[in-house]
């Protein structure tokens, strides 16, 4: 599985995939009301960045994960630990995405199915899907995403037909000030989803032509920070700011709204279809990134049971993390952005790209003066 290898343009598939999956969703911004589209237009910004970060890292040791790298960079001593941390982090937030789509499945269409069915059944699925390989799994990108583009079309354009529609909604622009977005940018529209790419250093290695991954890593970044902004002015547009920041589901709520001639309703079935396809990349992403790290981490040779046992540990976190919604959510705010997303997205890569550029000048001057 370590020898395959795949394009520029799947690999954008699977983390622009990752990248919006339930983002678009859940929406983002809510804090900041009318002002949510500018605090995901600003969180692209520094998206991009991390970004390059990122690709950089894998410009200095462009065979290597990141799982690989990080014993380069600061000594097996430092780096096991840090190693760890990062499959941790993986692993947890499979669980996370899987707990979401399973929650919103059970209170939307299969009311009557034991959540941990719905769990389970999923968990096969992207178990069989990654047990393929890499290949597998970005040409399951390639077939996906344009069925998700398309159900994200069709939905915004029935958005337009809903009779409270009114751009109006978004305005004044900073009518509560810049305080609120300030605090809504950093940390959660920046780590969520933008920071998540993170996981892009688990595929990079595997790029038939690495002078794509430049290209390939910002317009991931853009392409999805502008549909997870027009997604965010029509949510509150139909909706309004205080309905949009109340509640968790915004396109959801959006949707059921759409009634056409009142005999074409309930088109609320392609979000769930989007839902659907979304935690399969974001899932699959971290999955693949947890599976690989292992078997690179202690030398295996055989990444599918791995795979299978990572699987398996996911289902029970999934339900251990929180109960419901609102405790999930406190989680997210006290302990995965604080503990997880800041030191894992931003603090070590940067530390990371710092130190091995360092060490690439530094062995630059020796080959010279030698």
């Amino acid at each position: 599985m370590d020898q395959q290898k795949i394009s520029a343009l799947q690999l954008f598939y699977v983390i622009i995939g990752f990248e919006v999956g339930n983002k678009l969703i859940f929406g983002g911004g809510g804090s900041a009301k009318q002002d949510a589209w500018l605090t995901i237009l600003i969180g692209m910004v520094f998206g991009m960045i991390l970004m390059l970060i990122y690709v950089k890292l894998s410009d200095y040791y462009p065979g290597d994960t990141l799982i690989q790298m990080i014993p380069k960079i600061i000594g097996k001593y430092l780096g096991y630990p840090i190693i760890l941390y990062y499959l941790c982090y993986f692993t947890f937030l499979a669980s996370t995405a899987c707990r979401d789509f399973s929650d919103l499945i059970y209170s939307t269409i299969l009311t009557d199915t034991p959540m941990p069915v719905i769990t389970v059944s999923f968990m096969v699925l992207m178990i069989y899907c990654l047990s393929g390989g890499v290949e597998a799994f970005a040409r399951m990108g390639e077939a996906v995403f344009p069925i998700y583009i398309f159900s994200l079309i069709v939905i915004w354009i029935l958005l337009f037909t809903v009779p409270g529609f009114t751009i109006n909604n978004l305005a004044p622009i900073l009518g509560n000030g810049v305080n609120p977005v300030v605090k809504t940018v950093f940390p959660y529209e920046i780590t969520f989803p933008f920071g998540e790419t993170v996981i892009i250093t688990m595929f990079l290695p595997l790029l038939y032509k690495k002078k794509h991954a430049r290209k390939a890593g910002l317009a991931i970044i853009l392409i999805g920070g502008v549909l997870l902004v027009t997604n965010t002015i029509i949510n509150i547009s139909v909706l309004g700011p205080e309905i949009y920041s109340q509640t968790p589901y915004p396109l959801m709520r959006a949707t059921r709204m759409v009634s056409i001639a009142d005999f074409l309703e309930r088109f609320d079935a392609l979000v769930i279809l989007m839902m659907v396809a979304g935690v399969f990349f974001k899932v699959g992403g971290w999955m693949y990134g947890v599976s690989v790290g292992i078997t690179q981490l202690f030398n295996l040779k055989n990444q599918r049971s791995i795979i299978l046992a990572i699987g398996t540990i996911i289902i029970p976190l999934s339900f251990l993390y929180a109960d419901n919604y609102s405790e999930a959510r406190d989680v997210g705010i006290k302990f995965i952005h604080p503990y997880l997303h800041i030191p894992l997205q931003m603090i070590i890569p940067i530390v990371l790209v710092l130190i091995a550029f360092i060490r690439n000048k530094f062995n630059l001057k020796s080959s010279q003066n030698g």
